[in-house]
């Protein structure tokens, strides 16, 4: 018997990600207790599990067969046989929400067979709600939206890090982008799909759970999403990372990976 559709699913995302702002609005500027996880991977705060624990159980409640991959859960290969995963990112940009700014985001995602069916980018404190769902196109809150379709470097502005633009990375020249910069993978993602910014990228390996809704919000919104070299994006690997990534506009997408040596 076949299970929900991605548009159920999307419905259940939404709903879910509306109850974490709710508790992570509670701890905000609040001065949450935070700890530094093992390995040099960066803070976690009380938020973070709230949240955490709040999505998994009604998550998997609501869809038991489902497999689940959260930053802030204990990884249980049993994931890897399930034809559909929860992917999820309780809090990303947990220094962003450490340090007070409101540009943290939820990131929620519904994979099936390494392929995103249904994805939710959700800021709480700026009210902004990033939705879609596998064929039926990108929103923000509710409204639809479309990828830009810049063509040239110089008309072009491009969610990065200083290191990112280095020249290292760029074998025949780095490219004369404007930088700019947001602390939430997911939510430069969902920038990039708003056509807000014609495109984004990280080179250094990305764990799936803060990319998952972001590439569904982009690919569905007009752009293109694939890893640092050109491959296309799968998810529910058994080392949950990708090589880096590269998204926008599409002809920006190719002269970005032309100007690093690479093609798509």
């Amino acid at each position: 018997m076949p299970g929900p559709d991605a548009r159920d699913d999307l419905l259940l995302l939404i709903e879910a990600a509306r109850g974490a702002g709710r508790i992570a609005a509670r701890y905000f500027r609040d001065d949450p207790e935070t700890w530094d996880k093992p390995d040099d991977a960066g803070p976690v705060t009380e938020a973070d599990l709230a949240v955490n624990d709040m999505l998994h159980d009604r998550l998997m409640d609501a869809r038991p067969d489902y497999g689940w991959l959260s930053e802030e859960t204990p990884d249980d290969p049993a994931r890897l046989a399930a034809s559909r995963v929860f992917v999820i990112d309780p809090i990303d940009g947990t220094r962003a929400f450490i340090e007070g700014s409101s540009a943290f985001s939820h990131s929620l995602a519904v994979v099936e067979d390494g392929v995103v069916i249904a994805a939710v980018v959700y800021l709480p404190i700026r009210g902004k709600l990033y939705a879609a769902s596998l064929g039926g196109g990108a929103t923000l809150n509710d409204m639809a939206v479309r990828a830009s379709d810049a063509r040239h470097f110089h008309e072009s502005e491009v969610l990065a890090t200083k290191h990112t633009l280095g020249p290292a990375h760029w074998p025949h020249g780095v490219p004369e982008v404007t930088r700019a910069y947001r602390p939430s993978l997911a939510y430069r993602m969902a920038l990039v799909g708003e056509g807000r910014f014609d495109a984004m990228m990280t080179f250094r390996p990305t764990w799936e759970w803060d990319i998952a809704a972001g590439s569904l919000i982009i690919t569905e919104a007009g752009g293109i999403a694939t890893d640092a070299v050109g491959q296309g994006l799968r998810f529910n690997s058994a080392t949950p990372k990708v090589d880096g990534v590269l998204a926008g506009a599409p002809v920006l997408h190719s002269a970005l990976l032309q100007a690093r040596g690479r093609t798509a």
